[in-house]
């Protein structure tokens, strides 16, 4: 069966008003539907679709008046489970290492806390939160990754928290 990519990759939050604001207006993406959902039970779930890229999509998912669920949760999903802030994220192509520095320089005149640029050997990354506290990264390829399988031997000194990073 041949492979398609990803249709889209569906996220909650507790805000879709500061959601969408954020997704459009601070990251440029272009909202493509919201579609409200009623279900039998009571209560509606509203999602709302974003291109991210290429007809790459990102859906957000409000819940609205449901019993079954709390009206509080982490939506950033790591906090809840107890793991460091950028295991569970969501990583964006920039296109090229030019366009990660504009993209940078973009996200801080917006006012988003941005993590210097963290180089990986083939990539280099920069690391912010949405208002859902999801972590984001922008990335650039800087060369082909090593042949799969093969284990990398290397310290690498990572912040357990997007908070200890600085934004210069």
């Amino acid at each position: 069966m041949p492979l398609h990519g990803v249709s889209h990759i569906g996220l909650s939050t507790l805000d879709l008003d500061a959601t969408r604001t954020f997704y459009e207006s601070v990251l440029g993406f272009r909202l493509v539907t919201i579609e409200e959902i009623d279900l039998e039970e009571g209560g509606c779930i509203c999602h709302a679709f974003f291109d991210c890229g290429d007809g790459e999509l990102i859906g957000f998912m409000e819940p609205r008046r449901i019993q079954a669920v709390p009206a509080e949760y982490d939506t950033g999903i790591n906090g809840g489970l107890g793991v460091p802030d950028w295991f569970y994220h969501l990583a964006f192509d920039a296109g090229s290492v030019e366009e990660l520095h504009a993209k940078r320089s973009e996200l801080i005149a917006k006012g988003v806390k941005v993590t210097p640029i963290v180089d990986h050997d083939w990539i280099l990354s920069i690391y912010f939160k949405d208002p859902n506290g999801l972590l984001l990264e922008y990335a650039a390829q800087t060369r082909a990754p090593d042949s799969a399988g093969r284990r990398i031997t290397a310290t690498l000194r990572r912040p357990s928290r997007i908070t200890d990073f600085r934004d210069s």
